[in-house]
């Protein structure tokens, strides 16, 4: 081949991918910066029911295989998960699924899906792993797609449901609750721990306003040096949950920051800048 067609065929080649890879990160942060959509299948519920759903599966699931590092972080026991367990979790899955979950009331229903969301993610990595990162597990529809978001992994009610449905189109619409970007975990150490308690009703405003005020004085939701600021990506992709504004994002941190945090974020120069680590939440 000719040195100048060689030359030609190549920059072609570069260009092309560049193309492919801006689409494929530009389809992932599309995927994380959705809109909430509300699935009107789910908008159901029962305010004097007083059924309860437990969680005891889940919660014992929890208590031996995740575990905090030296800097406080939970991480979790991909690699130690028996088979046994592992068969377990999907019963308490399926159990989770058969139930009419419109029938309960509120409180119920909201315990219910994230801890459905956490259970599924935990599930989806251990059918694939090892892996260094949620994003390898490709079964969402489309072709630029990233991660497992966007497939149908169980049917609730009649209805077929991806994790992006339970977040985008269950959780955020119906409850409109900023705090729940903090109680759903993803397998990224970039996310908010998984938290170490099954929801209930009984626990969800303490374990909210818990894993806010961690995440938020954690490397990973704020993190100031030399006065320059970086903030999760958590809060550009859901701006809109947390004001809408650079502003409102800043009002939420101070809310549950440290003094010393408030005093930082008073302090900062320049631009603040978002950073994210996909690395899968795993202890070594």
């Amino acid at each position: 081949m000719p040195r100048n067609t060689l030359a030609l065929f190549i920059a072609a080649f570069v260009m092309a991918w560049a193309t492919v890879a801006a689409a494929f990160t530009g389809s992932l942060e599309s995927r994380m910066a959705a809109k909430p959509d509300l699935m009107i299948e789910f908008e159901g519920f029962d305010e004097d029911s007083t059924e309860v759903i437990g969680h005891n599966r889940w919660q014992s699931f929890l208590d031996i295989y995740l575990v905090s590092d030296d800097e406080e972080q939970n991480l979790f026991r991909y690699a130690a998960v028996s088979d046994e367990d592992e068969q377990t979790l999907g019963e308490y899955i399926a159990g989770l699924t058969a139930l009419g979950i419109s029938q309960y009331n509120r409180d119920e229903q909201k315990a219910y899906w994230i801890n459905l969301y956490n259970a599924l993610t935990i599930q989806l990595v251990l059918q694939h792993h090892p892996i260094r990162t949620i994003r390898d597990i490709d079964i969402s529809p489309g072709i630029f797609a990233s991660g497992p978001w966007g497939k149908k992994l169980v049917t609730v009610e009649g209805v077929d449901l991806s994790l992006d449905d339970i977040e985008h189109r269950i959780l955020r619409p119906i409850w409109q609750d900023n705090r729940i970007h903090y109680a759903l975990n993803c397998a990224s150490l970039g996310c908010p721990d998984l938290w170490p308690s099954a929801f209930y009703p009984s626990n969800l405003e303490e374990n909210l306003e818990a894993a806010a005020f961690k995440f938020i004085n954690s490397p990973g939701g704020v993190l100031i040096e030399g006065g320059r600021m970086t903030i999760s990506k958590i809060y550009e992709w859901y701006d809109e949950d947390f004001g809408g504004s650079d502003e409102g994002v800043l009002e939420h941190l101070i809310q549950y920051g440290r003094k010393s945090l408030d005093r930082e974020i008073n302090r900062r120069l320049g631009s603040i800048k978002t950073d994210y680590d996909w690395n899968l939440n795993e202890a070594r």
